[in-house]
């Protein structure tokens, strides 16, 4: 009996979570527009207090900004925000991937190729979330691998601010499967034990995730996307 309500409100959460989402992702919300409460407690039907706690789960997610006394907006980032988290990113993920390659046993190995083609299905499929959702368990696995906690931790705190930004990215032509790609050379460093190349190549497609990723945004604004970006990605 006292379980039921709980049940509701974490449901009911994760539809207002859901609905923001997909309204920024779609551009229907765009970034630095106000998310107006008012609206969504009339919609749900709700007061605005879980309202709220969404949009504090959002805002740790990179989606939102909130403003003291004025409220939420759509949280937009620049071109060097980007170029800083992935330089960041870079450093980190590929000290993890050097790590693992040593770690990993040949289970973990044999579970990160099934998940990549399972990777591989969701981009025949066009399913951007699923792919997302997934993509990050691949990295999540190699990253437990190396054996740092603080290193997972910064990791993670790191690129849950960009979710927004790297799931809008798969959108792009081509994205899902470059990243299937991407991950088939990493297992073949990985079964080599060859930390010196995982690191490699989790710092080059990092570099590379940047540049989609600034392509992304140019897209979301309405700017040309470079097919010169592209074509060099692809050829990687």
């Amino acid at each position: 009996m006292k379980k039921k309500p709980i049940e509701r409100h974490q449901t009911l959460r994760e539809k207002i979570l859901e609905t923001i989402r997909d309204a920024i992702l779609r551009g229907t919300l765009k970034p630095g527009e106000k998310v107006a409460e008012p609206e969504l407690a009339e919609r749900f039907g709700i007061s605005r207090t879980p309202i709220r706690e969404a949009f504090r789960q959002l805002e740790s997610e990179g989606y939102l900004t909130v403003i003291p006394r004025k409220g939420a907006v759509v949280t937009a980032l620049s071109e060097r925000d980007v170029k800083e988290f992935y330089a960041i990113k870079a450093i980190l993920e590929g000290y993890a991937a050097r790590i693992a390659a040593k770690n990993l046993s040949d289970k973990e190995i044999e579970r990160l190729e099934a998940i990549n083609e399972r990777l591989q299905q969701l981009a025949d499929e066009g399913d951007v979330k699923s792919f997302y959702r997934t993509h990050n368990e691949f990295h999540e696995l190699f990253i437990r691998a190396a054996g740092n906690h603080k290193l997972a931790e910064l990791i993670n705190q790191l690129v849950v601010k960009f979710n927004r930004p790297r799931m809008a990215s798969l959108s792009l032509p081509g994205r899902m499967q470059i990243s299937v790609n991407e991950h088939s050379r990493l297992l073949e460093a990985f079964k080599a034990r060859n930390g010196e190349q995982a690191d490699n190549l989790v710092r080059k497609t990092a570099s590379l995730g940047g540049q989609l990723l600034i392509q992304s945004m140019a897209q979301e604004e309405g700017r040309a996307v470079d097919p010169a970006v592209l074509e060099q990605i692809v050829d990687v």
